[in-house]
């Protein structure tokens, strides 16, 4: 029997905790092999074996060059931040890289350009990359049709202290799910803070309130708040890798489709 064919990969932001371990998944995995690592010309690690954080060697050293870390690759992973991705992006549409993007934080424009990328190279991109939280997002679509009325609908979440946009990517993906499930526009339901005199509550809106601090990975809670009952929802992360097993499977998702933008219900066939 032939060997499987390797998927060739590199890995945006390879020093960063969430970049090591996409690193140790692509060469744990036995079909992909990592052919690329970048991260900011800042960075102290560049020049450093990109395995080298989990006391190995690679073969791969990180670098700042992007026409270096996607030469000879077929995938780019990237969780970095929005400006980054975008450069990266533009490179990998210049070298047919296909991408999977975890980073969140995008504004219209910048979804804007993704969308327009897509047109080019096959494009996942999902706030999420955990099967886990996916699966959840799936429930919570159903249970907004089925307690559409009667049932108040706050969104929780936690996540360690270094972490930049809130609320989370993945809460606001959350309240995109349950909108849309609700014949909503979260534009326009969306509380997003409360303080002083507020009111009573508008039972069309849809809360969020944030948690930051420690090193928590990411939790996420979905309250449906009736008379006399609750229904909590919830999705607990205790590792970034089921971030990267889904990241994994997003890039074999994409091994077979030449363009277009995908997310994780695609991936997973929760369409």
């Amino acid at each position: 029997m032939s060997a499987p064919a390797l998927h060739r990969v590199c890995v945006a932001g390879a020093s960063g905790r969430m970049g090591q371990m996409l690193v140790e998944a692509v060469r744990a995995s036995g079909d992909c092999c990592l052919t690329g690592a970048l991260d900011l010309a800042s960075s102290s690690a560049i020049g450093r074996d990109a395995a080298a954080f989990a006391g190995q060697t690679s073969g791969v050293p990180i670098g700042a060059d992007l026409a270096t870390g996607l030469t000879g690759s077929e995938f780019l992973i990237d969780f970095t931040r929005p400006e980054g991705t975008l450069a990266h992006l533009r490179a990998c549409v210049k070298h047919g890289v296909k991408a999977v993007i975890g980073t969140t934080g995008f504004n219209d424009a910048q979804k804007q350009e993704i969308a327009s990328a897509a047109q080019q190279i096959a494009i996942v991109m999902a706030p999420n990359m955990s099967v886990g939280v996916n699966v959840t997002l799936k429930l919570l679509e159903l249970a907004a049709q089925a307690l559409a009325t009667g049932y108040d609908i706050e969104i929780i979440e936690a996540h360690h202290r270094h972490k930049v946009d809130a609320p989370s990517g993945t809460a606001l993906k959350m309240g995109e799910v349950i909108a849309h499930a609700l014949g909503r526009d979260l534009r326009d339901c969306a509380v997003y803070a409360r303080e002083g005199v507020t009111g009573e509550r508008d039972p069309c809106s849809i809360g969020f309130a944030t948690i930051r601090g420690g090193d928590i990975v990411g939790d996420h809670t979905v309250l449906f708040a009736g008379t006399g009952e609750r229904i909590e929802i919830s999705h607990k992360s205790s590792s970034r890798a089921s971030y990267a097993q889904g990241s994994l499977r997003a890039l074999r998702f994409l091994a077979q489709r030449p363009r277009g933008l995908y997310d994780m219900f695609d991936v997973l066939g929760l369409r």
